[in-house]
């Protein structure tokens, strides 16, 4: 899979940019704010329908725009993707109107081959693995951001996945919403049964998914960082850590790890997921009553590393949360390429500054193995003469990209 050409219309700092993109490695470079990582946002929200750096995708008009008078303003991402059945063309259209009394709407609009699709249709269409410095930080950080970004890999891959999670995501909420009437006595428990059992349904079979998905990256992983980036001498693990117990907190993960191995065990066998996903949600049916929220489910779901048996957050050192993300990445690669019959494309933002130079060069062979590779760059001083010459390098600058002319 790779791109052939992207489009941009009133898309961040670009006004309007028609570029083509060739086979191997592309670095784009330049100094900082010029609208290199803007070029790979674009391809991550056209592959994955999600900005990795905007909270809420009205911020990526372009800035020029959203100040005019226009009453619409329309912003336009298109890709042409070749793949092994053809080439695609994807589009995202971002669409801001100014009503009456200066009352603002806000709505998108996905078309694949120029025909409207839902937003879930477009998951899928475009692979990327994107690499970004900040990476690191799912490691030490909230929960919420490691479930966001376990959505994200599965949905770009598993439809079916993504579709349970956005049903589950809204009788969640009903759920909840149930719970509070009722703790106020302004509900009948019946309905509450009804949530309960649609959520044990979508629920168990998303806990089936999530320990295949750790089941298969964790061995990758660990096979990456074992071999190519620690020379044999540290062992990394990735650990699942569902919420699917009364009681359970964040902080008991031998409990957690425990009930992973009871669902990798039976993830083949949902009936018996759902029987015991029905049972503890029933036993939590006081405290999440107290609560007004559900204790339990894979909405609460984490996982984390561990390095020679240690908790990585908490006992690795900095260079060594780097090699874990770079080895995770690399095996999210694999898993993709293996699962879709399609090698996704690598988009890089500024990390090789990150990486010392043994795990710069694993990269960098990685990015030279793949079919298609996007890098960003303040510094192309950075880059061995040799992979300067093979790549195509592209000057980005005040919204404009030209490809240089030694390329």
């Amino acid at each position: 899979m790779h791109i052939t050409h992207l489009s941009l219309e009133n898309f961040r700092n670009y006004g309007r940019l028609e570029l083509n993109f060739p086979l191997g490695a592309t670095l784009l470079h330049g100094e900082n704010a010029q609208g290199k990582t803007n070029l790979l946002e674009a391809l991550t929200y056209l592959a994955t329908t999600r900005s990795p750096h905007a909270g809420q995708d009205s911020q990526m008009l372009n800035w020029d725009m959203v100040s005019s008078p226009d009453p619409v303003i329309v912003g336009r991402l298109t890709a042409a993707i070749a793949t092994k059945e053809g080439i695609r063309r994807v589009q995202m259209r971002l669409i801001r109107e100014q009503k009456e009394r200066g009352q603002v709407s806000f709505r998108r609009e996905a078309l694949i081959n120029g025909r409207k699709v839902r937003l879930m249709d477009m998951l899928g269409q475009l692979q990327v693995v994107l690499f970004l410095p900040e990476d690191v930080n799912l490691i030490t950080g909230a929960p919420n951001m490691r479930r966001r970004y376990l959505n994200v890999m599965l949905c770009q891959i598993d439809r079916h996945y993504c579709r349970n999670l956005s049903q589950y995501n809204k009788v969640l909420e009903q759920r909840n919403a149930t719970l509070r009437r009722l703790a106020e006595g302004q509900d009948n428990p019946e309905i509450l049964a009804i949530f309960s059992e649609r959520l044990v349904e979508l629920g168990s079979q998303i806990y089936a998914r999530r320990a295949a998905f750790f089941a298969e990256i964790s061995r990758d992983t660990q096979r990456i960082h074992y071999e190519e980036l620690t020379g044999g001498r540290e062992s990394l693990r990735i650990g699942y850590l569902p919420r699917l117990q009364v009681g359970q907190n964040g902080n008991d993960k031998e409990t957690a790890v425990a009930l992973a191995g009871w669902l990798d065990e039976h993830r083949g066998d949902l009936e018996t997921v759902s029987q015991r996903f029905a049972g503890e949600l029933a036993s939590s049916y006081e405290a999440d009553i107290a609560r007004g929220a559900t204790n339990i489910g894979p909405h609460r779901d984490d996982w984390c590393f561990w390095i020679n048996g240690h908790l990585l957050s908490d006992y690795g050192s900095r260079g060594q949360q780097r090699s874990a993300m770079l080895a995770m990445k690399m095996a999210e690669i694999e898993w993709m390429s293996r699962l879709s019959g399609e090698t996704p494309i690598l988009l890089l933002d500024e990390v090789l500054a990150e990486l010392d130079q043994q795990r710069r060069e694993l990269l960098l062979r990685t990015v030279q193995s793949v079919e298609q590779a996007i890098l960003t760059a303040t510094d192309p001083g950075m880059f061995s003469s040799d992979f300067l010459e093979k790549a195509t390098s592209m000057t980005v600058s005040g919204g404009r990209v030209q490809v240089d002319s030694s390329s």
